[in-house]
């Protein structure tokens, strides 16, 4: 199967993945509806410099491979389900952290604190993702159904990254920051529900087990398909850096439901190579609109073009990943996407604040370099290495 056109089984779309997607998203959303407004509420109340805010924001790309080499330990000597709750718990206890911190200003809020909130909820977000996505999803679906269960999820913790920042705008204007992380704890602690609601079945583990190990965290096979992810992924992040409006992200969603159309129509039958070549080319397309801005329309058409090529090349990158893993190894492959994407998007939105703040243009010739260095990169390099290496 070399097109996205996924076939839908009904039989898959049962109660427990209903809950599981739902808890992914929510999970998703719990940390996206941060990115517009924790820097905001850094640099004007708190007063923090950009270089400030852009550390605290890209640390938490660091923190994400925190528990990564001991997942399949954790997951194989204590329940699957049990592990990612914990770790959704503890990602409440970080933003819990952050609300004491809000309220109790002074000294509270110091940059050493702010980047130790940042780097846990990074850690635990990891981990709860790895073990949602990369074994609870997988586990507890049929095995010729498992794409599909991966496309899905894929597509429900996408659709987050336009309702997150999108919802958390609308509480800071209405409510101010206390609600942004109430909402944000809202959704972790529902999530944790959800999981917990799931039937997850028992499965004995190995008699040895490593503590620690590359299984369900790295697939060094697959490392310049994830280069080439982190790259465009970074653009995205570049992008959300800019301060947009709570409109733009809900273009944004209308973009990504273009893009679910397009690949069940326009890209059914085309040529491999046609779907992220197309995605890096309507980045280049949103990146231009936002720099020149000749006309209002621009804002309504640059999100839709927006997420029409986040969808198409998060949808594609996500199905190279599995491809090129053996089956025993498609949890690994998961993970190694989902560390790509997040660590991408950590790291533009990071970097946005520490070196564009209030500087469009240089962010947006960064992102242009950026988006056609990385689709020389796909074009004449990882797409062949692709087709030589895949292994179904």
């Amino acid at each position: 199967m070399n097109t996205q056109n996924t076939p839908v089984h009904v039989r898959l779309w049962h109660r427990d993945f209903w809950l599981m997607l739902a808890a992914n998203m929510l999970l998703s959303i719990s940390v996206y509806i941060l990115i517009p407004i924790l820097p905001e509420w850094l640099l004007e109340a708190e007063l923090f410099s950009s270089v400030d805010v852009g550390l605290a924001m890209g640390v938490f790309a660091l923190g994400l491979y925190t528990f990564g080499a001991f997942c399949s330990f954790l997951v194989q000597r204590f329940r699957r389900n049990k592990v990612c709750i914990f770790s959704i718990i503890a990602m409440a206890c970080c933003t819990a952290a952050l609300y004491y911190m809000h309220g109790l200003r002074g000294a509270y809020v110091t940059f050493k604190m702010i980047m130790l909130q940042r780097f846990a909820l990074g850690a635990t977000y990891g981990l709860a993702l790895m073990v949602l996505s990369s074994t609870l999803i997988i586990d507890t679906s049929e095995s010729y159904r498992r794409t599909e269960a991966n496309h899905s999820a894929g597509w429900f913790s996408r659709f987050a990254i336009s309702i997150g920042p999108m919802l958390g705008i609308v509480l800071y204007q209405q409510f101010g920051f206390d609600a942004v992380l109430l909402a944000s704890l809202f959704c972790t602690l529902v999530s944790g529900v959800f999981i917990l609601t799931v039937n997850v079945p028992f499965r004995t583990p190995s008699d040895t087990i490593p503590v620690v190990s590359l299984d369900r965290f790295i697939l060094p096979h697959t490392l310049p398909v994830f280069i080439n992810l982190v790259a465009i992924v970074l653009v995205v992040g570049l992008i959300l850096s800019l301060g947009l409006s709570e409109r733009f992200y809900g273009l944004m969603m209308v973009g990504f439901l273009i893009a679910l159309l397009a690949q069940r129509f326009v890209f059914r039958d085309a040529e491999l190579k046609s779907e992220v070549v197309s995605g890096i080319i309507l980045l280049i397309a949103t990146v231009l609109m936002i720099m020149f801005r000749p006309v209002p329309a621009v804002w309504y058409i640059s999100p839709l073009t927006f997420g029409l090529g986040i969808g198409i090349i998060g949808s594609r990158f996500l199905l190279f990943f599995i491809k090129l893993s053996l089956h025993c190894k498609r949890g690994t492959s998961q993970s190694m996407y989902l560390l790509g994407w997040e660590t991408g998007l950590a790291l533009g939105i990071g970097l946005g604040y520490m070196f564009f703040l209030n500087e469009d243009q240089p962010l947006c010739i960064t992102a242009l370099v950026l988006l056609v260095l990385s689709l020389i990169m796909y074009n004449y390099y990882t797409h062949n290495w692709f087709l030589k290496n895949k292994n179904r």
